[in-house]
């Protein structure tokens, strides 16, 4: 097969999509055998992983498993060297999102300032949180919760419908004066948030989210006990801060460039909107649509996904990893050196039937695969969507990726020959 069917196989693209795209992008930046550095690069970091694993055996499900044992031990070590953190409180998680903050090391944040966001509480109270606690106003809650809880708990608590066509609709007012620079700001809830969301909501959480427009990362205080769990649990925290960071450079951008759409450009981007219109064959490989959000999670078979595109999702991720493979080298005896620069490897194998199916040796699939044992649930669009921008930025190179990225997220594509 020629490198670019190889690539194409991987992606689950149409093969001459990716040849056309790869030219594209040849004829603009000059740089020749892209395709089959990458092929290379994928053969030979999957037979030293597989050597260091001492597995043999060319079967996907004996591959998956020795990846997941790897995640296991790696879990073991860090749980200990971070000396037992136990997420159900902020002294319990402290150790875990210190150095979570120390190794992702990004700057201040341009975020919603605290008084504008009180405003929008006393303007729309929530209902749901005020029926909990039996207040009778925010000003009542506020004096017994912090706003930053608050804000987080609304996203679990209240009604998504009215938190989304009735609350957060106020951002539509906002402008660059109600924004301020600070630090990004991680918690853990109070276990009463907890209580108070299983009064209305029989759900499961994700037990760690963020804010992007407050520049808060905050826990869920879930005792959760899977294989895997300490390692999952950094790995996000190292990816939202990276997150929030990302949309904070686009929020200052957009104050400077044109504050007189600034609220339209914040509600759009914290919406996650992605152009669903197909280019013309004429554009194919010269326009790379910007994807920022996981749509795999919804529908495997989008049509967006086999279409060239960058993902800042996956940015995000890879600096994710990237600074779990520096926390290794600073703790060498965990072993976490092993998942650096595997965001984008992975092949084909043959299954238990003989059918070949895709191995990621992404760490975020393979943490998240582990995490869904009971259902034996296979991540893989995470490795899919850092191939995506491993084949951009071999040609533009990573740091100038972001900044075209950063640059063109309002109108959704970039342009290559621009």
């Amino acid at each position: 097969m020629e490198p670019y069917e190889i690539i194409a196989r991987i992606l689950r693209a149409d093969k001459d999509y990716v040849k056309i795209a790869a030219q594209a992008l040849t004829n603009i930046a000059r740089h020749n055998d892209i395709l089959s550095k990458l092929v290379d690069i994928n053969q030979r970091t999957i037979q030293e992983r597989l050597r260091h694993m001492h597995q043999s055996s060319r079967r996907a499900d004996d591959i998956f498993w020795s990846l997941a044992n790897e995640i296991k031990k790696h879990d073991r070590h860090l749980w200990e060297t971070l000396h037992h953190p136990t997420c159900d409180t902020n002294e319990g998680c402290g150790t875990l999102m210190g150095f979570a903050q120390e190794i992702a090391d990004v700057p201040k944040g341009f975020f919603l300032k605290e008084d504008r966001a009180h405003e929008m509480l006393e303007r729309e109270p929530p209902q749901r949180i005020l029926s909990f606690f039996k207040y009778n106003s925010v000003k009542e809650l506020l004096q017994n919760h912090e706003l930053f809880e608050v804000f987080s708990a609304l996203r679990f608590i209240e009604d998504k419908e009215w938190l989304n066509n009735v609350f957060f609709r106020q951002l539509n007012d906002v402008t660059p004066d109600d924004f301020e620079e600070r630090e990004i700001t991680m918690h853990v809830l109070h276990e009463e948030w907890l209580r108070a969301a299983e009064s209305f909501l029989k759900k499961k959480y994700h037990n760690v989210s963020h804010l992007k427009e407050l520049g808060v990362i905050f826990v869920i205080p879930l005792k959760i006990e899977t294989p895997g769990e300490t390692m999952r649990l950094f790995t996000l925290l190292l990816h939202y801060l990276h997150e929030v960071s990302f949309y904070s450079k686009l929020f200052r951008r957009y104050a400077n460039n044109n504050p007189a759409h600034f609220a339209e450009k914040i509600v759009s981007a914290l919406r996650g909107d992605v152009l669903d219109a197909r280019f013309s064959e004429e554009d194919r490989g010269k326009k790379w649509m910007i994807v920022q959000q996981y749509l795999a999670k919804n529908d495997v078979n989008d049509w967006r996904l086999f279409e060239p595109h960058v993902n800042p999702e996956a940015i995000h991720w890879t600096k994710a990893e990237n600074d779990i493979a520096r926390f290794g080298d600073r703790f060498p005896d965990i072993g976490l050196s092993f998942w650096n620069n595997l965001d984008f490897i992975g092949d084909y194998y043959p299954d238990a039937s003989g059918v070949e199916v895709l191995v990621s040796f992404n760490l975020i699939d393979t943490v998240m695969s582990l995490a869904q044992n009971k259902d034996l649930t296979k991540y893989l669009y995470h490795h899919q969507e850092a191939m995506w921008n491993k084949l951009f930025s071999e040609y533009i190179g990573a740091e100038k990726m972001e900044e075209l990225i950063i640059n063109n997220f309002e109108r959704g594509y970039i342009d290559i020959t621009q």
